[in-house]
């Protein structure tokens, strides 16, 4: 067979039969409920003989416009059988984002998760020519004209009646699939400019699934996963999909603001995550520590100076541990370390994989010298997830590790970092002048960052190209450096900041507001509201001092001058935050410009 994707799973149930390939848990299935790899076979059948019955041919376009859940996988491998293209929808996307991407890749299908994704798929029905079927995964209540919407159930019961001539069409697509078949569209988040589609052929997968098997070898099919980023993300797609093929067992999240019980719940092994679910981790961790009595605190620093000589200084290099190092680690390994994995709920961590924004030098440092392994990654949606990843041995804090097998990169202009290989996309779906631009005339495809290479072939990267700013003085910013060493404080949530063009740098600063809470009561701060708090001069005094802690080793000309605190979050629906989570820089000039102004004025 030809293409890995296609065959993956019905290979798999041949191999593992009634062992559990997923879990999931919701209010109906508390504890988890395991679906086994047969069942997960069979569900992928019915699924795909459905689709061809309601007339999904090779090349049309399924959207997935849904909060992970196991379905979600099962409709992937079941257009992978009929050579159709799931395109999937982050379930924040607005009525306006939904339809934009219904019709620029031509949606036929629609599967929806909840009710509110039920209704604005309801809506698209009217405004995009393409969409001839929405399937509901839950449906509480459906619209009293609405005669068409199949429900789950029903659309796997059409699967289950197929006729012989709709199964022997699915068998012939599965034969006929090719490695120059689309497997996927996955639309980038938008932070500058209107989504793109970027289109991963089956060959970038047949590429990258076998490099990843030859890249994480301490990964094998007695680990476990938690599935808790969107599913819609490069990142959590093409890790699960890392993980179906090794025989991993992968727990689907389906609530995201259940994830920190999901995961003490089942443990996992090894999971992917973007960097700021371990700055929490962090922060969390750093204000039990300051809360403890001066004997734990000796305690802790002690083992974290002993956690770091052995996981750093030795394990990382591939040096043997001496002797007594490795007993004094074993003994704060059991005292200290242990514990505090257990409260995470990773005591049972291989690997963890983390990309998508930029990682504090001092959290990885301090993850690794608590026995957390965090595979610091790179990657984008068109380069099929990972360019380069930390190897077991031999990685260097501070940066993103090393191309994984049969991907070259390269510094070009302006410092771009530039990426060739096999899991490179083909383009942009309908978008030929964005095609062009994003690759340089040999072939090398422009990522849009910035980096080097150090002297042991690892990428340190610098910036967003398009996010570097310079001031009225001439001196170059990055500004993700300074917001990821900001992130790093228990009192600091988001970070956006601020000075192109300007004669000095400010921000505008999302407080924790929970922790800010604390800390007023603490000190007996009154405040009638949020806006209040955080405009008070105490509250402002103590941000102050503790940015200016952080900011030690930075130039005085990349230090933050004034900020602003706001009293409520940036966020996807104020247009603050793309779908990954991104901060769009236009937005926040746009929006709080008064502020920014404000900064300024003198």
């Amino acid at each position: 067979m030809p293409n890995i994707l296609t065959g993956l799973i019905s290979r798999q149930a041949h191999k593992y039969g009634e062992r559990a390939a997923l879990s999931f848990k919701d209010a109906a299935t508390h504890p988890w409920k395991d679906i086994s790899w047969r069942e997960f076979a069979e569900m992928t059948d019915c699924s795909a003989f459905a689709l061809a019955s309601l007339g999904v041919k090779p090349g049309d376009k399924v959207g997935l416009f849904s909060a992970n859940r196991p379905g979600v996988l099962v409709i992937d491998f079941a257009s992978y059988a009929n050579r159709a293209i799931p395109v999937s929808i982050y379930s924040t996307s607005s009525q306006e984002q939904v339809e934009y991407i219904v019709n620029d890749a031509g949606i036929e299908v629609l599967f929806t998760g909840n009710q509110e994704h039920y209704e604005i798929a309801r809506k698209a029905m009217d405004r995009c020519p393409s969409l001839r079927h929405v399937v509901a995964f839950e449906l509480a209540q459906r619209q009293p004209d609405d005669h068409a919407t199949l429900t789950f159930d029903s659309f796997l019961a059409i699967g289950r009646n197929a006729t012989p001539e709709c199964r022997e069409l699915v068998q012939t697509r599965i034969d006929e699939a090719s490695p120059e078949d689309i497997a996927t569209l996955i639309y980038t988040s938008g932070t500058t400019g209107e989504p793109k589609g970027a289109m991963l052929p089956h060959s970038c997968f047949n590429a990258t699934l076998p490099i990843h098997r030859e890249r994480l070898t301490s990964l094998s099919d007695a680990d476990t996963s938690l599935c808790f980023l969107p599913l819609s993300h490069i990142f959590e797609k093409g890790w699960t999909y890392v993980c179906l093929y090794l025989g991993i067992k992968v727990y689907v999240n389906l609530d995201p603001r259940d994830v920190q019980n999901s995961i003490r719940e089942t443990t996992p092994t090894c999971m992917c995550s973007v960097p700021r679910f371990w700055e929490k981790v962090y922060a969390a961790v750093q204000a039990k520590i300051s809360r403890m009595n001066a004997f734990q605190k000796v305690m802790v620093r002690r083992a974290l100076t002993v956690g770091r000589r052995r996981n750093i200084d030795y394990v990382r290099l591939g040096r043997k541990v001496p002797p007594l190092l490795e007993l004094e680690y074993k003994f704060f390994d059991a005292r200290v370390f242990t514990p505090l994995r257990k409260v995470i709920g990773i005591n049972n961590g291989n690997i963890f994989p983390t990309a998508g924004a930029p990682m504090s030098d001092n959290i990885c440092e301090f993850l690794h010298s608590c026995g957390i392994n965090i595979m610091v990654g790179y990657g984008l949606s068109e380069t099929t997830a990972t360019v380069t990843c930390f190897p077991a041995i031999g990685y260097e804090i501070g940066s993103v590790g090393t191309p994984i097998p049969g991907v070259q990169v390269k510094i070009g202009e302006n410092d771009e970092v530039l990426v060739n290989g096999p899991t490179i996309m083909t383009g942009y779906y309908n978008k030929p002048d964005a095609t062009a631009d994003a690759f340089t005339p040999d072939g090398w495809f422009r990522t849009g960052d910035a980096g080097r290479i150090d002297n042991t072939g690892a990428l340190i990267l610098t910036d967003r190209i398009k996010d570097l700013f310079k001031t009225s003085n001439g001196k170059y910013i990055a500004p993700q450096a300074i917001e990821s060493r900001l992130g790093e404080d228990k009192y600091i949530e988001q970070v956006a900041v601020i000075g192109d063009r300007r004669k000095y740098v400010t921000a505008i600063i999302v407080p924790a507001l929970d922790a800010l809470r604390e800390y007023a009561e603490k000190k007996k701060i009154s405040y009638k509201s949020m806006a209040d708090l955080v405009a008070n001069s105490d509250i402002n005094r103590m941000i102050q001092e503790r940015i200016e802690k952080l900011e030690k080793g930075f130039a005085n000309y990349e230090k933050i001058k004034r900020f602003t605190l706001l009293p409520k979050e940036f966020t996807m629906e104020g247009g603050e935050l793309t779908n990954t989570l991104k901060i769009k820089r236009p937005v926040i000039n746009t929006k709080y410009a008064d502020l920014i102004e404000a900064m300024y004025a003198q």
